[in-house]
C-alpha cells in the first residue's frame, strides 16, 4: 500500500493497543510509540483533592511513573512537548523554570518546542535555565538572531528507532500581543505555514524520514483568519501528526484533516496542566504507514 493510498483512508481507533502489539510481533512490522504533553504550566504536584474540576489529577511523579511503565511495555518509545512548560504554580515563580527542565529532563523528554509563556521571564530567563534541559528545543518559525538565543535552539532533529527515521521540527504562535515587546526582543517571527513546508521537505526528501512530526504552539482551531493547527495541517505537504499546545484543548482522538498531498495530517492536544499524557502509535510494514491508533491517559493513579 503506496503512503497516499494509507494516509487517505486511514481509520483511528480501527484496532487496539492489543491487536497492534500482536502485529509488532511479526518480523518485518515495527512500531513507533509517541507520547505528547502540552501546556503542563509548571504543575509539578497533583491539583488539591478539593478542585472543582480536576480533583487530585495531575502531578510529574504520576506521569513519570507512566511513562516508565510504557517505555517498559514498548521498545520504541519518543516523548515530546508542545510547548508553554512554564508559567502556572510558584514553582515557576521561585525558581524561574530550572525545575520544570530538570524534571522533563529526568523523564527523559526527547524534544519539546517553545510556547508563548516560556518568555515570562524574558529570552534571557530562558538562557538562564536551559542547560537543565538534554533535549532540544525546536523552533523553526522563530529568528533568535540578535538576541541570546541565537544558535542555542534548533528548527528540527532527527530520531532513528529500528531504521524508522522520524523527523521532528517546532513552531511557535505570534508573539507580538502575547508577550511583551521587552521579553522577546529582536525575535522574529516568521510565516509558520511556509517554514512548515520547507521543513517536510527537508525532512521528506532530503533526509529520506518516514515519519514527520510538527511539535506546534500555535493553537488548535479560531474563529478567525489567525493560522491554527487545522489551517497548517490543510496547507501543508505531508505532515503525519501535528502535536498541539497553546488552546488547552482537551480532544478525544486526533482529527483527521486532508493535506496539500491529498493524504491525512493528525491533529491532537491533550488540555493542559500535565491532566493527561496523549499516544499515537504508528505501525510500519517496509517503511510505509500501516496503521495508527491512539489513546489519551487520565494522570490519576500512576503514582
Amino acid at each position: 500500500m503506496d503512503r497516499r493510498t494509507f494516509t487517505k483512508n486511514i481509520s483511528l481507533g480501527a484496532i487496539g493497543l492489543t491487536t497492534l502489539n500482536s502485529f509488532a510481533l511479526k518480523k518485518d512490522l515495527k512500531k513507533i510509540t509517541i507520547l505528547h504533553t502540552n501546556d503542563t504550566h509548571s504543575r509539578i504536584d497533583p491539583f488539591p483533592e478539593n478542585h472543582k474540576r480536576y480533583a487530585d489529577r495531575g502531578g510529574v511523579a504520576r506521569r513519570a511513573t507512566l511513562i516508565n511503565q510504557i517505555r517498559s511495555e514498548e521498545k520504541n518509545v519518543l516523548l515530546l512537548d508542545a510547548g508553554d512548560i512554564f508559567q502556572g504554580t510558584p514553582y515557576f515563580n521561585f525558581f524561574g523554570g530550572e525545575l520544570e527542565l530538570k524534571l522533563m529532563t529526568k523523564m527523559g523528554y526527547d524534544a519539546a518546542t517553545m510556547g508563548n509563556h516560556d518568555f515570562d521571564n524574558g529570552i534571557e530567563g530562558f538562557e538562564k535555565v536551559q542547560n537543565h534541559a538534554k533535549f532540544p528545543f525546536l523552533c523553526a518559525n522563530y529568528d533568535f538572531q540578535n538576541t541570546v538565543l541565537d544558535g542555542k535552539t534548533q528548527a528540527n532533529t532527527i530520531f532513528e528507532k529500528e531504521d524508522i527515521r522520524i523527523g521532528v521540527f517546532g513552531l511557535g504562535v505570534e508573539l507580538k500581543g502575547l508577550v511583551s515587546d521587552h521579553l522577546f526582543k529582536e525575535t522574529k517571527y516568521i510565516d509558520p505555514i511556509d517554514i512548515a513546508n520547507d521543513q517536510v521537505s527537508y525532512l521528506r526528501n532530503e533526509k529520506k524520514c518516514d515519519l514527520v512530526i510538527c511539535l506546534s504552539h500555535l493553537g488548535y482551531q479560531y474563529n478567525s483568519d489567525k493560522v491554527s493547527d487545522e489551517v497548517l495541517a490543510s496547507k501543508t505537504h505531508d505532515i503525519d501528526l501535528i502535536i498541539g499546545g497553546h488552546t488547552h484543548t482537551f480532544m478525544e482522538k486526533p482529527q483527521k484533516i486532508k493535506n496539500l498531498s491529498g493524504g491525512t495530517t493528525l491533529v491532537n492536544q491533550v488540555g493542559f496542566a500535565g491532566i493527561n499524557l496523549g499516544r499515537v502509535d504508528f505501525l510500519f510494514e517496509k517503511r510505509e504507514i500501516s496503521r495508527v491508533d491512539n489513546r489519551s491517559y487520565s494522570i490519576e493513579n500512576y503514582g
